[in-house]
């Protein structure tokens, strides 16, 4: 029996082949012209002003937090249900994470959110978990309060992320579409954009370093200057010709995947509920007969899995399970099912078929 993968990448291997071939033919594999070209059509694409290419959705994050100003003890809102990367560089800049509940559709809960936030609160961080969109509830109350929100869009794709003071999307390998991994960071005001800019490599202003045709012999002790020590995030042109031909495809992507999306849901059985919109990243079910359905899937040659796991039970975030109903609750029932460019509605059939004969 060949077994239905749970995720599969997004390959377009002779256009890539094409794309790649006329880097090779220059002199920039690192971050040279295809990296700007990148940005700008990317933003043109998805009504974005500041666009800045980064080497992974996790570099995104971390930028949107140091310009924040986020550091030791700062107190940071953010959900317990997302994957790991959202939640980790708090950690390491030190902030005390206030964690909130999710709603019925796993993500973040606004009513969690509004009793949580106090006058120490520097920042929320709101996930698109699955693809699906945050309840704008949220944004609103931020703003009232000057508090500004990062919202992690690893895992969805321009069809609604047009809030949040801080955009991060990712082209890790299973994503939308890939770059092999990288990121983009949206940001809404032109000095952030600028000072994001030099932080994405090393600190140092190479738009500077441009205007001297870096040439070391006009100012023999230095070509540019660091004012802040920045760190090494750029995306190279490598990735960004992958990411321009991935980019060409993004509505066909968003349709399939929709359509996949209302396949399943018209041919569940009644007794199991779907959870999945926005831009269709995850399928979700939930089942009060989660770990079972799992293994009888698994049984049948159908690969689903968890994919995120509530992060305050990992050590590094304290090791226990906190107070929050809504995520006790649903821990234990819901299941993400195959989603991805390389299945068919054929395989859709087979996998709904399965669950109505449990």
């Amino acid at each position: 029996m060949n077994k239905i993968p749970l995720f599969w990448p997004q390959i377009y291997k002779s256009e890539w082949l094409e794309s790649l071939s006329k880097v090779f033919d220059t002199r920039w594999l690192g971050q040279g012209p295809l990296v700007g070209q990148f940005e700008k059509e990317f933003g043109e694409k998805f009504g974005y002003n500041y666009c800045l290419a980064v080497n992974s959705g996790s570099s995104a994050l971390e930028l949107a937090y140091h310009l924040i100003g986020i550091g030791p003890g700062d107190e940071v809102i953010s959900t317990c249900f997302t994957c790991t990367a959202t939640n980790l560089p708090l950690v390491r800049r030190g902030a005390k994470i206030v964690f909130a509940d999710i709603n019925d559709n796993l993500l973040i809960d606004y009513d969690d959110v509004a009793k949580k936030v106090t006058p120490k609160t520097k920042a929320i961080v709101v996930v698109t978990l699955g693809g699906l969109p945050v309840d704008e509830r949220i944004f609103d109350l931020a703003k009232s309060l000057k508090i500004p929100v990062v919202l992690d869009a690893a895992q969805s794709l321009g069809v609604f992320e047009k809030r949040g003071d801080y955009i991060c999307h990712s082209f890790q390998a299973i994503k939308h579409f890939t770059t092999g991994d990288g990121g983009m960071i949206i940001l809404r005001k032109g000095d952030e954009y600028d000072r994001a800019k030099k932080l994405r490599w090393f600190g140092i202003d190479r738009e500077a370093k441009k205007k001297v045709d870096f040439n070391c012999l006009v100012n023999r002790e230095i070509t540019m200057e660091i004012e802040e020590p920045g760190f090494k995030y750029h995306m190279a042109d490598i990735a960004a010709a992958l990411g321009l031909v991935g980019l060409k495809h993004t509505d066909e992507i968003l349709d399939y995947r929709k359509s996949l999306c209302e396949h399943y849901a018209k041919n569940m059985p009644e007794h199991i509920r779907c959870v999945y919109g926005g831009s269709c990243w995850l399928f979700a079910i939930l089942t009060n007969n989660r770990d079972a359905t799992l293994d009888y899937l698994r049984d049948n040659g159908v690969e689903c899995d968890l994919v995120q796991l509530r992060n305050d039970i990992f050590q590094v975030f304290g090791g226990k399970r906190q107070d929050l109903p809504n995520m006790n609750r649903l821990e234990g029932e819901y299941l993400y099912l195959p989603l991805h460019g390389n299945i068919t509605f054929d395989n859709v059939d087979y996998i709904t078929n399965l669950l109505c004969k449990q």
